[in-house]
């Protein structure tokens, strides 16, 4: 076995790791980074541009790149060979600033069933837990859990707390939650444990749109608060849409 399927590492920033016999991931140091989840992003775009034959999907997370592969139209060599040419071409140690995109959202009580909550793990008001959150720039680092789902950050270590214990059964389309240094909405009814501070009519995941996914790895986020009649004259549009 070489060096790469043994999962030693091949280069001083990264190491590349088999996924069962159809797998394979190039994983950089393991922390919650711009820079490093920019470098993600582009080394899966570059091997993306490779058009490998056998691939069958190529998967950025926060700070590494899964590769899916049907093992009899590729193998895990020429995989290993490739990846390891994309994180060379991706070597750039800076992240591309895109605009923000605008997410109304409602605190209000009802629909941020968790921001008192929030408020007291942070020893501070409701109203300045929502100016810190709404007054960030986020990086959406990827998506994940489930279609639409965006794991965004880095959060304000001041309102940055913890997931539930027990999760809920059921969690609102739209809830914006917060777990730890990381925010992000539920684009479905699912379980969840974050903490839910608010909701926004937007839909971060709707099939009937050209594109159904409203953000993508690398995007930049920015969350305005609005009123309940704003809130519901929103969501009422999107019903209707």
């Amino acid at each position: 076995m070489n060096a790469a399927a043994a999962g030693r590492p091949l280069k001083q920033d990264f190491r590349i790791v088999p996924l069962g016999d159809a797998g394979v991931a190039l994983e950089f140091e393991a922390r919650i980074d711009p820079i490093v989840n920019a470098r993600v992003i582009r080394v899966a775009a570059a091997f993306r541009a490779g058009d490998v034959s056998g691939v069958r999907d190529v998967v950025p997370t926060y700070r590494s790149v899964a590769v899916y592969f049907d093992p009899l139209r590729t193998s895990f060599e020429r995989l290993v060979e490739r990846l390891e040419q994309a994180a060379d071409r991706a070597i750039e140690r800076s992240f591309e600033e895109r605009t923000p995109i605008r997410v109304p959202v409602c605190y209000d009580d009802d629909l941020g069933p968790d921001l008192v909550e929030v408020a007291r793990f942070a020893d501070i008001s409701p109203d300045e837990v929502v100016r810190i959150h709404a007054g960030a720039t986020y990086r959406v680092f990827m998506l994940g859990f489930v279609p639409g789902f965006a794991y965004m950050g880095i959060l304000d270590s001041r309102i940055a707390a913890p997931r539930h214990p027990t999760p809920r059964l059921r969690v609102p389309v739209g809830s914006v939650g917060i777990a730890g240094v990381q925010t992000g909405i539920y684009p479905a009814e699912t379980p969840g444990g974050w903490q839910l501070i608010g909701r926004t009519p937007l839909k971060p995941f709707d099939v009937s749109r050209p594109a159904p996914f409203l953000f993508r790895a690398g995007d930049a986020v920015q969350f305005e608060p609005i009123a309940r009649a704003e809130y519901d004259r929103l969501a009422e549009i999107a019903k209707v849409g």
